[in-house]
């Protein structure tokens, strides 16, 4: 497993090539803390020693052995450990895709669904978890993809929702979306605040107040998310470390390793190694 910094630190950032649209990660940690950061897709985690304190939008959750912590796709939040000895937990980072087509088939939920509580004390949700790491870890594929389907079922089930639209309304909201598209557009040479905002004929303040209310975090934190993300997705084809890290927008690999590794968890070289030894043993898969 791949080193996460810290001697007592350990962490495996992994795709199970049966299940392309989920991936998993275990770890152990105690110094490191996920800075604000959201997903594109959903996280399911399950501590099983010590305790992670988790900051959502509505306050932090402490999760200890027997809760699972749900999170949707784009909502910010951050983690640490929450006691000195730190924290070990598995946890699956499924699709909206996955999730919805789960959905679709056992429940009345239409539209893209989510879960209407960030914790919740379930031991035995927190043992399908671990059990869809055990039979990913083994190669069983037919026992992954049903436990994980009975997992989101039970939750589904009992703190299932629909997830509100979010269509800008007002001035400032309009802002902040075009704002995001902007950086999205020149991530590698983003423009000042300053600049940004008089492209958007509003002011350096309304533009940060709005962006952060839209979205839950100021723009220049976004971007470093987004940068992530998208050097991700180069990792996913193959693409080294060096390159991916100047193709989004980060000064050189250090920089990228440091951002990407608070993030994900996992330094992106290992990241990229774990994905190449999915798509080795499995070619068919490669994207």
């Amino acid at each position: 497993m791949a080193a996460a910094g810290a001697a007592k630190e350990w962490a495996r950032h992994w795709q199970y090539a049966e299940l392309p649209d989920l991936d998993l990660l275990r770890a152990r940690y105690v110094r490191h803390t996920f800075p604000r950061h959201s997903h594109e897709g959903y996280v399911l985690g399950s501590v099983t020693r010590g305790i992670e304190d988790v900051g959502l939008p509505d306050g932090t959750v402490h999760a200890g052995p027997g809760s699972v912590v749900m999170i949707n796709p784009e909502v910010p939040h951050t983690a640490r450990a929450g006691v000195p000895e730190g924290w070990v937990y598995a946890t699956l980072y499924p699709s909206v895709r996955v999730v919805n087509d789960i959905a679709a088939e056992l429940t009345s939920l239409r539209g893209t669904v989510g879960f209407a509580r960030s914790s919740v004390v379930d031991p035995h949700a927190a043992r399908l978890i671990a059990d869809v790491h055990r039979a990913a870890e083994e190669g069983n594929a037919l026992a992954a993809d049903s436990v994980l389907r009975v997992l989101v079922a039970r939750l589904l089930d009992s703190h299932g929702t629909v997830l509100p639209t979010r269509a800008p309304h007002a001035a400032g909201s309009r802002d902040a979306v075009r704002a995001r598209a902007v950086l999205e557009a020149r991530m590698v040479r983003p423009p000042t605040l300053e600049v940004l905002a008089g492209e958007l004929g509003t002011s350096p303040f309304a533009l940060l107040r709005a962006f952060k209310k839209q979205f839950g975090m100021p723009p220049h934190t976004w971007l470093t998310d987004a940068r992530v993300r998208r050097a991700r997705r180069m990792l996913d084809e193959g693409t080294a470390p060096a390159e991916a890290a100047t193709a989004v927008g980060f000064t050189d690999q250090p920089h990228l390793n440091r951002h990407f590794t608070r993030i994900v968890g996992v330094p992106p070289g290992a990241y990229r190694r774990e994905r190449a030894r999915t798509y080795k043993t499995h070619p068919g898969s490669a994207p």
